[in-house]
């Protein structure tokens, strides 16, 4: 819980576009000191450059998240300049598509390492400064946001890799959430589990490293890119309003943070279906032309 962000500091991975981005204007506005994490530098200048305008404070980092010696090296120059932040935003991430049979090992690698290693670095790199900090001051307040994403409740099809790395980062911060509660009331974790929203995933394979760089895409592949960044593209809610729950989910110590509530619905049938032991249900139950849709697609000669 933050119950005041004025002079706080923030570190925000994913920070020069979509939640990150919008996370680090509205930091601006409250006065926090912003630590902006990306690794695509023309966006990082760009957000930077932006809050310093808005007179924040702003240290950058190009990095890999994935990268544990980068991101160590990072931890280490936050506390060095700002001392333990106050608010870490693990929020980088990247798309992926295809039937999970047909992802390379280099599609795994890449994908678990930004949105799964991206948060396990954060997780294990603040967490212990945050709660010396807390430890020192009765009066210190921090808080640790993880994204991770409906499709970490859901299991929908032809995104296989993807949701396993947003499954893991739910049970990583539910976990998170559980084991502070043991040592302190002073820091506190919430999951982010957006639904589609336009923030520039579905293009993010512009940033993936040379070193695992993608075969030819197989078709199922080409399916999924081309669903997501039609349902992605047409959402209604915004990054900025999704930001914005963020910060108030900070304020209020509200642990899940969705986007589009109505879609929990879809994970209650998930529930449902485990505690009646069947098989596992449509997820696009309420939408029920997508699973129709795909499946005409891949099953098309």
């Amino acid at each position: 819980m933050i119950t005041n962000f004025k002079g706080k500091t923030a570190v925000l991975t994913g920070a020069g576009s979509g939640f990150g981005l919008e996370c680090a204007r509205i930091g601006a506005k409250l006065g926090m000191n912003l630590v902006l994490v990306d690794v695509q530098q023309d966006a990082l200048d760009q957000a930077s450059a932006e809050m310093a305008a808005a007179g924040a404070e702003v240290l950058p980092f190009r990095l890999d998240v994935a990268s544990a010696q980068q991101m160590e090296a990072m931890s280490q120059a936050v506390f060095e300049r700002f001392g333990a932040p106050h608010f870490v935003f693990n929020n980088a991430g990247v798309g992926s598509g295809g039937l999970v049979w047909e992802n390379t090992v280099k599609d795994w690698e890449w994908v678990l390492g930004v949105n799964l290693w991206g948060v396990i670095h954060g997780v294990r790199l603040f967490t212990p400064m945050m709660l010396e900090a807390a430890a020192k001051d009765p009066s210190w307040q921090g808080h640790i946001v993880n994204t991770a994403s409906m499709a970490g409740l859901l299991n929908p099809p032809n995104m296989g890799v993807y949701n396993v790395s947003k499954h893991a980062v739910v049970s990583l911060s539910e976990t998170l959430y559980q084991d502070l509660r043991l040592v302190s009331d002073q820091v506190g974790a919430s999951v982010l589990c957006p639904y589609f929203v336009p923030t520039g995933i579905s293009q993010s394979h512009r940033n993936r490293p040379a070193d695992l760089d993608a075969e030819k895409p197989t078709r199922s592949q080409l399916i999924g890119q081309a669903m997501t960044g039609k349902a992605v593209g047409s959402g209604k809610v915004t990054a900025a309003e999704v930001a914005q729950k963020v910060f108030e989910a900070m304020a209020a110590d509200q642990f899940y943070i969705f986007s589009h509530p109505k879609a929990l619905g879809n994970v209650q049938n998930r529930m449902e279906c485990i505690m009646q032991q069947t098989h596992p249900t449509d997820p696009f139950a309420e939408r029920p032309e997508i699973g129709r849709d795909l499946k005409a697609a891949l099953r098309a000669d």
